[in-house]
């Protein structure tokens, strides 16, 4: 691998990861405007490439048509589309050299191409089948690659971009269902960070030795927990209990013990035929989910918080202050989110900001790894 090779990884990467973190914002502004289902079909919105521009186009007579809600769902495919175009680069880049990783993700992506196709015609059950093959090939593909980490995540980024448009497609057809709704966010996420690692290991972010392993452990913790904390966020908003307290804050309509139903809260599954837009669960279990995600947040703050003050004390001065600075900005966010009624920008940027604190943890987990391990340096050795 040529110096020139790896700094073509680093340049894709780095635009594929600001890129996601941008589609990550645009999803949730779509989600939160209530745009999820303004357009019942998928790819196409209401049969068409773009979307129809007057209501009298429409095919659908029993669903109102909102032409400034469906531009934002058919771009947000659009844009997700191009995303899934640079990690289909940057996956054939990463595993060109190895003939049976390079294949497997070709085929993975003719695969996936080909079940959207028989989506579109119908054909449901074979469109499943050759989407969990076009999954499955990219990641067998990483774990078979004779690369470092870098190369490895790049591969499994087209996986899992490739089950991201499936839950994209899901939360179309199963009416907003939350656990899809909530997997999609997970998937947007998780997309975001696999190619944000990747850019930071591609540019030579690490340790210059293995001094700093004890904190490993405790910045993956961090990560887990963060989410946990993401997930939760994303089962408020698909629930729409965003404002199940009402605007108080710290205390819940008025209580500290408001009445709250966390079994019915907390039931993943409920079948399916069931339209999801607006939510269908009482208030005792929007409160209960309302609760527990503030409570997530407590004990993310707490250890979070802890975890900023011992990455100082190690030596990674800026990168515990860039935790703890995202961390109180995305608290001050969450709270204005509630006191203020959950308005769009402000609730868009409380989403854009849990990817802005992944990421400051990604760097801090890079940062605890050798650099030595990173291919980057072993070219520029060889070809030094």
């Amino acid at each position: 691998m040529s110096v020139r090779s790896v700094s073509i990884l680093r340049g894709l990467s780095l635009f594929a990861a600001v890129f996601a973190f941008g589609l990550v914002m645009f999803g949730a502004f779509v989600r939160l405007s209530n745009a999820g289902l303004s357009c019942p079909d998928w790819p196409t919105c209401y049969g068409a490439a773009t979307w129809p521009e007057h209501a009298q186009a429409v095919a659908i007579p029993d669903r109102p048509y909102e032409v400034h809600k469906a531009w934002r769902e058919q771009v947000h495919r659009m844009l997700a589309g191009t995303l899934g175009v640079l990690v289909l680069a940057l996956a054939l880049f990463a595993a060109w050299r190895q003939r049976w990783a390079r294949v497997a993700v070709i085929l993975g992506a003719v695969l996936a191409a080909a079940g959207v196709t028989m989506y579109m015609r119908g054909e449901h059950v074979w469109s499943s089948g050759l989407a969990m093959l076009s999954i499955l090939l990219p990641l067998l593909a990483a774990i078979s690659l004779k690369r470092p980490a870098a190369w490895k995540v790049s591969v499994m980024a087209l996986a899992v971009i490739i089950f991201q448009a499936m839950l994209g497609m899901w939360t179309v057809t199963l009416l907003l269902k939350p656990i899809v709704v909530m997997g999609h966010l997970l998937g947007g996420m998780t997309t975001f960070a696999l190619l944000a690692y990747a850019a930071l290991r591609f540019a030579g972010v690490g340790a210059a030795d293995n001094h700093l392993a004890d904190m490993r452990r405790a910045v993956t913790i961090g990560i887990v927990l963060l989410a946990c904390q993401i997930a939760l966020g994303g089962w408020t908003s698909a629930n729409y209990a965003a404002l199940a307290c009402g605007t108080d804050f710290p205390t819940c309509l008025g209580s500290w013990a408001p009445p709250t139903d966390f079994h019915q809260g907390f039931i993943l599954w409920r079948g399916i035929g069931v339209n999801y837009e607006g939510g269908v669960l009482d208030m005792a279990a929007r409160s209960a989910i309302q609760i527990a995600h503030r409570i997530g947040a407590l004990v993310v703050f707490c250890y979070l918080g802890w975890l900023s003050h011992r990455l100082a004390k190690r030596g990674l001065r800026f990168g515990g202050m860039a935790v703890a600075v995202v961390l109180v900005t995305q608290v001050l966010l969450g709270i204005s989110n509630v006191h203020f009624g959950l308005p769009l920008p402000v609730a868009t940027l409380h989403n854009g900001c849990a990817a802005l604190l992944l990421f400051t943890l990604l760097a801090n987990l890079a940062r605890t790894q050798p650099r030595r391990d990173d291919a980057i340096f072993l070219a520029a050795r060889m070809h030094g």
